[in-house]
């Protein structure tokens, strides 16, 4: 049996090179070349059982080649890779039928993985879609980092579906921005966009809202008045901070979605629901499901595919990138862009941002409203991100409302940053190393507050007294009885 070939084709000759050796060594045959002509006549010719190809290639780019090799050999299965790392790449090599996208630099371990999987997989020819055109492919996502390459790659999927999504990130994370993708890419993009804020809307007003209601249905309904399912109907109805929706709203959502049909507020003929839903919250709905305040059967019927979009911390590598896109859309109106230099680029990797991309935004507005200088240095970024603090906005120093998880989660960060390049650092035992700083200065508070009281102390900490002894002796606490 004849050794799985695969087809590589990029203009990058390191790249060529790094591939050609990674997949021999995994057991393929590999042909590599540097242009798109000859990767289409290889195909044209039969051969190859994969195909792994570059965007931009000097003779053309590989997205084009996609639907003409869909074409002649359906059976083929092409994996496209680029540096354009945007979610419009994604996007547009999944609707022409590729069957993965992978942004460089890719991990080895993960381009093998990707080849087994797609020889693996039966062959089901499907038609491309095909991307409507748009007046221009500036899109409001941005970021190159890892967990944002993820992001872009399960909205790319889900352009050819109609599956229901809850997307889930804290305030200023961008919810409503990958809705709106999910919707413009889609199966429904010529439909409407109807968002719905649950937050925003009176408890009483919600079902009216959102199912519209008939003339007399209650006081000063002197009208008939369609409700946010028969506006949005043939499009996407985006319900936004899902998770402060009322009781008895859940209810009749989770009825609509089993039934696939509402009536209006005093009416009785019912109207078929024609729309795709994505949710969104910033609230933790399992914890809200344990406390009683949200339907499990509803969340079970909206998280059918799950997003979380992290919060900007945790993508600190594409603060850069979004600083000087804010920058430039909020350039004056002589066309002067303002230019953070290397240390004011700093200053705001090193910020927490608690109000995640929003917070940058409007700082970058501010900056650019109030400071006629070009060059935008430290001094400036640490005189607003102060000003900011002092007004009472959460900030890398922590806040009244920072949570005991948040503070620990920064904590951590520094302390594996801070190991990170230490070669001999004992990545075995990090576990027992947090947990012993977290539980040192725990047992001390607890010793202090009862006066050094080990009986009241291990009750407190819901310990038994022997136990506490043992931590007392092996973390090395000292113990002053009668202490304040």
């Amino acid at each position: 049996m004849s050794l799985p070939t695969i087809l590589v084709a990029d203009d990058d000759r390191s790249i060529r090179t790094v591939l050609s050796q990674a997949l021999g060594r995994a057991g393929y045959q590999v042909r590599a070349t540097a242009q798109a002509s000859t990767l289409w006549q290889w195909v044209e010719e039969g051969e190859g059982d994969l195909v792994i190809t570059d965007v931009v290639m000097p003779d053309e780019n590989g997205l084009d080649l996609i639907p003409r090799i869909r074409r002649i050999r359906p059976d083929l299965r092409v994996v496209v890779m680029s540096a354009q790392s945007t979610l419009m790449t994604a996007v547009k090599a999944t609707q022409r039928g590729a069957f993965e996208y992978l942004p460089k630099p890719f991990d080895l371990k993960e381009v093998l993985a990707v080849v087994a999987r797609a020889l693996a997989t039966p062959a089901m020819p499907v038609q491309p879609a095909v991307v409507a055109p748009r007046p221009e492919e500036q899109m409001s996502l941005i970021g190159r980092s890892v967990v944002m390459q993820d992001i872009y790659r399960i909205i790319a999927r889900l352009t050819t579906s109609d599956l229901t999504v809850m997307i889930t990130g804290e305030s200023g994370t961008g919810k409503e921005l990958v809705a709106r993708a999910l919707h413009d890419y889609g199966p429904r993009r010529t439909g409407p966009f109807v968002a719905i804020n649950m937050a925003a809307i009176p408890r009483n007003l919600i079902e009216s809202e959102l199912f519209g209601h008939e003339r007399g249905a209650f006081t000063g309904a002197t009208s008939r008045v369609a409700g946010r399912f028969e506006q949005a109907a043939g499009g996407t109805l985006f319900l936004d901070e899902i998770g402060d929706m009322p009781p008895e709203a859940q209810t009749r959502l989770l009825r609509v979605l089993q039934d696939g049909a509402f009536t209006t507020v005093g009416g009785t003929v019912p109207i078929r629901a024609n729309v795709r839903i994505i949710a969104a919250t910033h609230r933790d709905l399992r914890q809200a499901i344990r406390e009683g305040s949200f339907r499990e059967d509803l969340y079970y019927r909206l998280n059918v595919v799950p997003m979380r979009l992290p919060p900007l911390r945790e993508r600190v590598e594409d603060i850069p990138l979004l600083a000087r896109h804010f920058l430039n859309e909020n350039a004056d109106g002589a066309g002067n862009v303002r230019v953070l230099d290397e240390e004011a680029m700093a200053r705001l990797q090193a910020y927490r941002w608690p109000g995640n991309v929003r917070e940058l935004e409007n700082l970058m507005r501010r900056i650019t409203a109030l400071h006629p200088q070009e060059n935008i240095g430290a001094d400036i970024i640490d005189a607003e991100l102060a000003e900011v603090s002092s007004s009472g906005a959460p900030g890398e120093g922590g806040s009244s409302t920072e949570t005991l998880a948040e503070a620990v989660e920064r904590h951590l960060r520094r302390f594996l940053a801070a190991g990170a390049g230490q070669d001999d650092m004992p990545m075995s035992d990090i576990y027992d190393k947090v947990i012993a700083e977290v539980e040192r200065p725990l047992i001390s508070m607890m010793l202090s507050a009862t006066r050094g009281n080990q009986i009241r102390a291990a009750a407190m900490l819901g310990l038994n007294r022997n136990t506490l002894r043992k931590k007392i002796r092996d973390l090395d606490i000292p113990v002053v009885r009668g202490g304040a």
